[in-house]
């Protein structure tokens, strides 16, 4: 899967999606401090699912109808950097097909999928 991480994903999840064979492009390490709606554009630029733990994109997505590639809503606060990246990864593995051009919510004990309207 190609996949952009917004900068607020842990450096581990970003390697350890590498390691899983992902086409894996970091914020944090391109641009930091990029504006959300220019995170979504290089997103969409790349064909690249977004990658985040910032609900803002749900903002952009629903009330504002942003097109996107893909958005990925990390809710695993609490939990390691380590948990965090197996969670993500365990996610991507099992249901990664059905989140390309959907809205998708991952946390510690569900996966939900929204498809575009």
């Amino acid at each position: 899967m190609n996949i952009l991480a917004d900068e607020n994903v842990d450096r581990q999840i970003v390697e350890r999606l590498r390691q899983d064979g992902h086409e894996v492009l970091s914020v944090a390490e391109m641009a930091p401090s990029t504006p959300d709606e220019s995170v979504l554009a290089s997103a969409n630029a790349n064909r690249a699912v977004l990658l985040t733990a910032d609900k803002d994109f749900g903002e952009l997505v629903y009330r504002q109808g942003r097109v996107h590639a893909g958005v990925i809503l990390m809710r695993l606060a609490g939990l390691s950097q380590d948990a965090k990246a197996a969670v993500v990864s365990s996610a991507i593995h099992a249901r990664g097909a059905e989140m390309r051009d959907a809205f998708a919510v991952v946390t510690p004990a569900t996966i939900r999928i929204r498809r575009r309207l």
